[in-house]
């Protein structure tokens, strides 16, 4: 028969000892509870639920909204628009009043122009073969301004033409024309051998043989006003003559003339 087992008792334990001292340990003291930090005064924290949050501007008034914006954009864009206006309204108006003063004061007449002589050559009608005209065409400018100087410049052109075919070429010379003052000056024309077609030859013999020859002088002059010591920008002048002469050599006489001219400002 088998021996009763019966258990032991465990032996009570011992607290856990300190590696350092080798005494026992006191178990630590539960935790305190810290006191909650008091929100700063004057300040609050306000929750609202996120269905009770509303649109600004409220969803009725969207439109409405929207549509004084729009107003106002375009009442700013109005002002502005009125205000560019009225500047430039001011500077029209003082523009005109300078134009004026400047018309009083300088009273500007127009300038003429006249073709008093011409010498013509190297044009043989006889012969079938190229021709080489040459002309020297003598030019009356009349300054009529009391108070303004014309500077005419380098650049300039002059050709003759017999029913639109270009006879000859070439340029005037440059030269400062004082205040009322009459200029008379001479431009040499050159042609290059040229070959006239059969039509403007006869034409040419039978004009010759009336004593009626029609020519178109064109010019084109840069020049600039000189107004005390003042000067303008340039401007560009150009002269159209019609004349007639009674025949084609150097001691041609001019018939007429009429010359018309025109100002390109800028």
């Amino acid at each position: 028969m088998a021996d009763r087992v019966h258990p032991r008792d465990s032996p009570p334990q011992s607290p856990p000892r300190s590696p350092e001292h080798g005494s026992p340990t006191k178990p630590l003291p539960p935790p305190e509870d810290k006191p909650v930090p008091h929100p700063v005064r004057g300040t609050y924290v306000i929750q609202i639920p996120k269905d009770q949050i509303y649109r600004f501007p409220p969803q009725g008034d969207d439109r409405r909204y929207k549509r004084r914006s729009s107003y106002r954009k375009t009442g700013r864009l109005q002002r502005c628009c009125c205000c560019s206006l009225a500047a430039v309204a001011v500077l029209v108006l003082l523009l005109a009043a300078a134009a004026g003063v400047f018309y009083l004061v300088v009273r500007p007449r127009s300038p003429d122009y006249a073709v008093s002589g011409i010498s013509i050559g190297g044009l043989n009608l006889t012969s079938t073969g190229a021709v080489s005209p040459a002309m020297d065409v003598t030019v009356r400018a009349n300054n009529p301004n009391g108070k303004i100087g014309i500077y005419y410049l380098g650049g300039s052109s002059a050709e003759v033409y017999y029913t639109g075919v270009k006879l000859c070429g070439g340029a005037l010379p440059a030269f400062y024309q004082p205040p009322d003052n009459a200029t008379v000056f001479e431009a040499a024309l050159k042609g290059e051998a040229m070959v006239l077609a059969s039509q403007v030859r006869q034409a040419l013999a039978s004009d010759q043989s009336q004593g009626s020859v029609p020519l178109t002088v064109k010019v084109t002059a840069p020049v600039k006003l000189k107004v005390g010591a003042v000067r303008t920008w340039k401007i560009t002048v150009k002269v159209t003559c019609d004349v007639t002469v009674d025949k084609l050599t150097a001691t041609a006489k001019i018939g007429s003339t009429d010359c018309d001219y025109g100002v390109d400002i800028f």
